[in-house]
């Protein structure tokens, strides 16, 4: 006989549920949808047993880490901001690079965890992140990391709807990844060119396109935006002048890829 399925609201108290039982905890927090739900979740289990912990590189847009100081600050969590150098293993961007930084990054929050005397170390992974390409959950489960909303058994729709009921700003927020992600593997990475992409998205996304990926091929800018919005795009060079404001940044051509904007589109799978 199956059993029914549960709801998001049982799926809520299961996590909340799994959460008191931590005590205290690190809560790994980039201000997106799954982290600001989990630190959310996380103070109304245990209050002022959570710190909320970002972590700021060179390759994360500059808005993403003020969008989460700004967060944290709304909850009223304890927030605390680790600026990290370039990790050099990183320079080629290799395939592996996502597992790579998750060890790295991770690794040094349980070093906070330790010394704060916490015994847990929490990241948003979510039960829609097994169907995709993630190669840093192999770094998390190494690492002893907890996934609190993928044990509740939470997917990305649940937590979208319970952020809404929750009042929280970030239900409706795109989903983010990391600016080597723009940048395709084997190519060596400079910080001027991390810095000339995030001014690239950050100014698309003051035109309206809260969903988009500037991706960079040496003199060659490749914009993704939804299919839907390709129309807009054109639209938007020609009132604000996309292509010669990204020609200034360095960019020799500008083009818009006709797939529309897609997660991941420059992943390479390894096995």
């Amino acid at each position: 006989m199956s059993h029914p399925v549960p709801t998001k609201d049982e799926k809520y108290r299961d996590l909340l549920d799994g959460l008191h039982s931590l005590e205290r905890v690190v809560v790994a927090f980039s201000g997106g949808l799954d982290s600001t739900f989990l630190l959310h979740a996380a103070r109304q289990a245990l209050r002022d047993g959570v710190l909320a912990v970002t972590i700021s590189t060179s390759y994360m847009a500059q808005a993403e880490i003020e969008e989460a100081a700004s967060a944290a600050q709304a909850m009223q969590a304890a927030h605390r901001v680790l600026d990290v150098p370039f990790p050099e293993l990183l320079r080629d961007n290799p395939p592996e690079r996502c597992y790579l930084c998750k060890k790295a990054l991770f690794t040094l929050l349980t070093k906070v965890a330790a010394a704060e005397n916490i015994g847990h170390v929490l990241d948003g992974t979510n039960l829609d992140d097994l169907d995709d390409y993630r190669p840093g959950l192999r770094a998390l489960g190494e690492l002893g990391v907890k996934s609190p909303l993928l044990t509740a058994g939470l997917t990305k729709q649940d937590i979208r709807d319970l952020s809404r009921e929750h009042g929280l700003a970030s239900w409706d927020k795109p989903a983010a990844a990391c600016l080597l992600s723009r940048i395709p593997h084997g190519t060596r990475i400079e910080d001027a060119e991390l810095r000339r992409i995030d001014q690239a998205e950050q100014f698309l996304k003051e035109l309206g396109f809260a969903a988009v990926r500037l991706r960079s091929h040496g003199g060659l800018a490749r914009i993704e935006v939804p299919r839907e919005q390709l129309p807009e795009l054109i639209e938007a060079d020609r009132r604000c002048g996309i292509d010669s404001r990204l020609k200034a940044l360095g960019y020799r051509h500008v083009a818009v890829d006709l797939a529309g904007y897609r997660m991941g589109s420059l992943n390479v799978k390894t096995s």
